[in-house]
């Protein structure tokens, strides 16, 4: 199982893809589940913690504005964890619209500097469009599976 960062981060079509075929989907919503559960938060949305505002500023510098620190405290470690990437460009905001264009920058500029395999792709705008959609994230998940088996065998 490869863990996969997924963009937009917090896509349900894209998570439940990526388990559905064998993977470990890196998304948003997982972090935000976790602090909505986590004892102590009095009111969610408002679920933050003093730590989180420093952890975002591993990602972005102290100028950046604070809703580019606070999604960075959320996405950072998940890029670390990232063992590949799937990235939709300009995608429908029904699919997973971000929210904000300078962190969809950052991200952008931080799975690719990471260097690990990375399908990126177009959203899909007809039905055949869609459907090959799904078949190239079919395969580039396939591919990641015969390569992890493959380094076991070495």
């Amino acid at each position: 199982m490869v863990k996969v960062f997924i963009y937009p981060s917090n896509s349900l079509i894209l998570s439940d893809l990526v388990d559905r075929f064998g993977h470990e989907p890196l998304a948003m919503m997982q972090e935000i589940g976790k602090k909505i559960r986590t004892a102590g938060l009095d009111s969610p949305p408002i679920n933050i913690t003093p730590e989180d505002p420093k952890l975002g500023l591993k990602y972005a510098a102290v100028e950046v504005p604070a809703g580019v620190r606070g999604r960075m405290s959320l996405l950072g470690p998940l890029l670390e964890e990232a063992e590949a990437g799937i990235i939709v460009r300009e995608p429908d905001i029904s699919f997973g619209c971000m929210g904000c264009a300078r962190t969809n920058e950052l991200i952008n500029f931080l799975v690719r500097a990471k260097k690990v395999p990375l399908l990126e792709m177009d959203y899909p705008k007809t039905e055949d469009e869609a459907k090959a959609f799904v078949h190239k994230i079919r395969e580039f998940l396939d591919g990641l599976s015969g390569a992890q088996s493959g380094k076991g065998d070495e």
